[in-house]
C-alpha cells in the first residue's frame, strides 16, 4: 500500500453559512437523477469527533482502540488517528491501511483469531508486536514466526443472553488459561495482558463486570508464572449511545478501581467500532423496481388485487444484502428508511412494504416490513446509521457496478474543534482536502466531486 498517503485522497466539504447534511444529500440526489441514479454514502465526520468527545467524557480512564473491520474508510482512520485512538486490525490489509497513516506500531493490535503465517511474519517485520491469541495452535505459530510478540490472551466472556443463537463465543475458557500461559512460558513467548471477547450485540453491563473479574484471575495466574501483565482490553459491544456509556462506566469503574487501581500500572483499553461510525454515515438508495401483492395472497403467484383488498408493496433497490447491507447476514436489524423529502408528503397514505436488494435472491431481503407511502421507480430512500459493516467489497456483484462512493462533510465548528483540541497526529491529516460546501448545486459539484 505504498503511496496511499502521498497525496490527498478525498475532498471533505466544509459546511458553512447554514448548509446542512440534508443539503448535501439533496445535491447528490439531484446529480444522480440526471445520470445513472447510483447509490451513495454521505459521511459526517463531525459525528465521529463528537462520539470521541463522549467517550473521553464518560470513559476517560479507558483508551479506545478502533475496530477497523467495522468501517475501513480511510477518512475514518485518518480522523480517529488524529484524535489519538489506537487500532484493532484483523488482517494484513487493515494493518497496511492503518500504518499508511503513520500510526505507531505500539498503537496497533493484530487481533485475527486464525492468522496466516505470512501475515504474522508481516507483523513481525513491521514491529507490530501486540497480538491476540486464544489457543495453543496459534501460540505455536506465533512463537515460530514472531518471537518478539507480546500476547493478549483472549478469554471468552459470559454471554449476556444464553438463548442468543447468533452470539458466537470466542476465546479460551477461564479454566484453560493456565495451560495456555504455561505453554507460552515454555515457548518463551511474552503474555502481557488479557482481552475479553464481548459480542457486538451485548446489552448487559454485567458482562463487562464478569469480564473484569475473570481478567483479574488470569492476571494473577500470569504473574504467578512470571509474566509482566500490563494491558486489560475489555473488548467491544458499544452501541454508540451516550446512555450505554454511562451505564457501563457506572458498572465497571468500581471493579476497575478494585482489581486494577492506578498503582498496578495496568493500561485499560476497549474496542469501540460501531460506536464511532454507525450514526456518521447515511446511505441513499434508489428504487429500481416494484411489485404489488395482496397482503392475504402474497404466497400465491399472479393473483390480481380486487377492489377491496389492501395492497402490499415489494420494492427493489440498487443496493442489497450482498453489498451495502451485508450486516443483515449477521442478523443485524436494518431500520426502516425515510423517503427523500422531495418525493414524500406528510398527508400521503402509508402501506405495508418490504425492501429488497437487486439480486432477486430470497436472502436479499433488507427490511421485511415497514410502512411507507407508495413509491415509484426512481424514488430515493435514506438509511441513517449506515456506517457499520457496509463499506466493504460486495459479496457478489449482480449489477456490475462498483461500491457506492462516499462523500465526506464536516461542519466548520467540528473542524475547528478538532484542530484546536483533538489533533494528536497532525501528519495524518495530509490526505484531507477541505473545501467549502456551497448550497448552489453547480458550486457543490466542484466542492464535493471526489469520492473515496
Amino acid at each position: 500500500m505504498k503511496g496511499i498517503a502521498d497525496e490527498p485522497q478525498y475532498s471533505v466539504g466544509l459546511l458553512e453559512g447554514g448548509a446542512a447534511l440534508c443539503d448535501v444529500i439533496d445535491s447528490h440526489i439531484y446529480e444522480q437523477t440526471l445520470s445513472e441514479k447510483n447509490a451513495f454514502f454521505v459521511a459526517d465526520l463531525g459525528v465521529i469527533i463528537r462520539q470521541h468527545v463522549r467517550w473521553r467524557t464518560h470513559m476517560a480512564q479507558i483508551r479506545p482502540y478502533y475496530a477497523v473491520r467495522c468501517n475501513n474508510s480511510p477518512a475514518v482512520i485518518e480522523v480517529l488517528a488524529a484524535l489519538g485512538t489506537g487500532f484493532i486490525c484483523t488482517n494484513k490489509a487493515e494493518l497496511e491501511l492503518v500504518q499508511s497513516h503513520g500510526i505507531p506500531s505500539e498503537d496497533i493490535i493484530y487481533s485475527g483469531v486464525c492468522k496466516q503465517v505470512s501475515q504474522i511474519k508481516y507483523a513481525a517485520k513491521n514491529g507490530i508486536d501486540l497480538l491476540v491469541c486464544d489457543n495453543e495452535a496459534e501460540l505455536r505459530k506465533i512463537s515460530r514466526c514472531h518471537p518478539n510478540a507480546k500476547l493478549l490472551l483472549q478469554v471468552s466472556a459470559e454471554a449476556s443472553n444464553a438463548n442468543d443463537e447468533t452470539s458466537m463465543t470466542l476465546g479460551c475458557s477461564l479454566k484453560d488459561c493456565r495451560h495456555l500461559l504455561e505453554s507460552a512460558k515454555e515457548l518463551s513467548v511474552q503474555v502481557v495482558g488479557v482481552r475479553s471477547h464481548i459480542s457486538s450485540s451485548c446489552e448487559d453491563d454485567q458482562v463487562y463486570v464478569h469480564a473484569i473479574s475473570d481478567a483479574r484471575c488470569v492476571f494473577d495466574m500470569g504473574e504467578e508464572i512470571g509474566f509482566n501483565m500490563k494491558i486489560l482490553d475489555i473488548g467491544g459491544g458499544f452501541s454508540g449511545s451516550e446512555m450505554q456509556l454511562e451505564v457501563i462506566n457506572s458498572a465497571i469503574m468500581s471493579m476497575v478501581d478494585l482489581y486494577f487501581p492506578p498503582s498496578t500500572g495496568v493500561s485499560i483499553i476497549a474496542e469501540p467500532g460501531s460506536f464511532f461510525v454507525s450514526s456518521a454515515f447515511t446511505l441513499a438508495v434508489n428504487i429500481i423496481s416494484k411489485e404489488v401483492v395482496a397482503r392475504d395472497r402474497k404466497d400465491q403467484e399472479h393473483d390480481e388485487l380486487s377492489a377491496n383488498e389492501e395492497p402490499e408493496f415489494q420494492y427493489f433497490m440498487n443496493e442489497g444484502v450482498y453489498s451495502s447491507f451485508a450486516s443483515k447476514l449477521c442478523e443485524t436489524l436494518i431500520s426502516a428508511p425515510s423517503v427523500h423529502k422531495q418525493n414524500s408528503s406528510l398527508e400521503a397514505a402509508v402501506f405495508s412494504s418490504s425492501l429488497w436488494g437487486p439480486s432477486g435472491d430470497d436472502l436479499d431481503q433488507v427490511v421485511g416490513h415497514c410502512l411507507l407511502p407508495e413509491l415509484s421507480v426512481g424514488d430515493w430512500l435514506m438509511f441513517s446509521h449506515a456506517g457499520s459493516y457496509s463499506l466493504g467489497q460486495p459479496l457478489c456483484n449482480s449489477t456490475d457496478s462498483p461500491p457506492p462512493p462516499v462523500y465526506y462533510v464536516i461542519s466548520s465548528g467540528d473542524w475547528f474543534e478538532m484542530q484546536d483540541t483533538g489533533v494528536t497526529h497532525e501528519a495524518t491529516l495530509k490526505n484531507f482536502s477541505v473545501v467549502p460546501y456551497f448550497l448552489n448545486p453547480c458550486q457543490t459539484e466542484a466542492a464535493l466531486s471526489v469520492p473515496a
